[in-house]
């Protein structure tokens, strides 16, 4: 509400350079409003993911289910899933195909850059920041080539009437070239004076249009970059977190199955037998219940950092103008105020009301509940995190039984996560 006008978005000079000017966190004003619009059409519509995305989400689960050992690192396996995913999504890069061995590459190269996030911003060598920083411009380079290769797809599209890949990578060529004719067109309706050189004014908007495609260039991989980051390291960790907390709670994980087994007996009748849509939308609510519990409980987003930008008067105390500010969601979430028994890993709470028995959730605990933000800086993936989330549970729980290979532990800074990637001993169901 007061976005822009009390505070104004403001990070860290290690997460801004290793994002790019150019990424949606750093944005504002109306380029923010209107990239953070188009960004929230394509991945959190619900017609646009239930008609082009939830098909590759199951697909790709699936895949990546079916390679697992008896034994695995869990953590590391949903982040090799959501990569796949979001790079598939944004860019149409398939990592069951041919592009597997690129994905993997770009994949690791991002493990670094995540590192120097929350690292001391100090070029001395082989420091997180230092090979965060090479790190970057390995991922921005190969994201580049892609860039690329998509403008000589599009120009033989134009030629020769292909069809035009539907990803986030072409919607971001399509403004770029759009805002660009236009410009080219303002220009054509002005006159040249007597003594222009005609010749002269053609060199020259060459080179300004040379310029302006570099630099559109870059604000794409800037917007690519940070838009993989923040759609495959949050939503991996909230997976494992839900097996983490439904291992640790035998009533809920049972639940869970129940819940899943059905809509797999279900599907048994059917002639493809693949999930749906319609089996995320309207047959998985004790699901939501889950993820929303694993959310609040794990607060993968901590906070947010904001700069204000006049004096602000807050319950008596005064924030002067120029301050940064960290609001914490995870101090809302767990604070026993709004939540009850707030550590607690207790997924019925978010039930709705079926009777005048149950208690439901509440309106407060609805309006504290913000694991995504809110206002005009409401994460954009907020629905597109909930299907993956809930495709990767299904498969997990109609496919395998799982026990703790070791003791783990849940830590909160500097960012959240398990110490030991949360080892699990698999064994298939029949």
């Amino acid at each position: 509400m007061n976005e822009g006008k009390l505070f104004e978005c403001s990070y860290t000079s290690s997460i801004s350079n290793l994002l790019g000017r150019k990424s949606l966190l750093l944005l504002k004003g109306n380029l923010h409003k209107r990239m953070h619009s188009l960004t929230k059409n394509f991945i959190s519509n619900s017609t646009n993911v239930r008609d082009h995305l939830f098909f590759d989400i199951n697909r790709i689960i699936r895949f990546n289910l079916d390679s697992w050992s008896n034994r695995v690192h869990l953590l590391d396996q949903t982040k090799k899933i959501t990569f796949e995913l979001i790079v598939k999504q944004l860019m149409s890069i398939d990592p069951t195909g041919v592009d597997q061995q690129w994905t993997e590459s770009l994949r690791k190269h991002y493990l670094i850059l995540i590192d120097g996030f929350f690292s001391v911003p100090i070029l001395f060598l082989f420091t997180p920041y230092y090979n965060a920083i090479h790190a970057r411009k390995k991922v921005a380079g190969e994201i580049r080539v892609k860039v690329r290769e998509r403008k000589r797809e599009m120009m033989m599209i134009m030629t020769e009437r292909k069809e035009e890949k539907k990803d986030m990578l072409g919607m971001l060529l399509d403004v770029m070239v759009g805002k660009r004719e236009d410009e080219c067109s303002n220009n054509n309706t002005k006159s040249v004076g007597v003594n222009d050189s005609e010749d002269q004014l053609v060199v020259e908007k060459k080179v300004v249009l040379l310029e302006e495609e570099a630099e559109e260039e870059e604000e794409i991989v800037d917007f690519l970059l940070s838009l993989i980051l923040g759609g495959y390291e949050t939503t991996s960790t909230i997976m494992t977190l839900a097996v983490k907390f439904l291992t640790e709670t035998p009533l809920a994980l049972a639940q869970l199955k129940e819940e899943h087994e059905k809509i797999k007996n279900a599907k048994k009748e059917e002639k493809d037998g693949q999930l749906e849509w319609s089996d995320y939308k309207y047959n998985m609510p004790f699901t939501q219940c889950v993820i929303n519990e694993t959310l609040r409980i794990a607060n993968i987003v901590s906070g947010v950092f904001r700069r204000a930008m006049t004096d602000v008067s807050i319950k008596g105390y005064t924030i002067p103008k120029g301050c940064k500010v960290f609001t914490s969601f995870r101090a809302v979430h767990l604070n026993q105020e709004h939540f009850k028994e707030a550590t607690s890993f207790n997924p019925w709470r978010w039930q709705q009301k079926k009777d005048a028995d149950q208690v439901g959730p509440s309106k407060m605990m609805l309006n504290v509940f913000t694991p995504f933000g809110g206002g005009p800086r409401l994460c954009p993936g907020y629905e597109l995190a909930r299907v993956e989330i809930s495709v990767f549970l299904h498969h997990l729980v109609t496919t395998f039984s799982w026990a703790p290979a070791e003791e783990d532990k849940l830590v909160f800074f500097p960012t959240t996560r398990t110490l030991k990637r949360y080892p699990i001993h698999l064994q298939r169901l029949m």
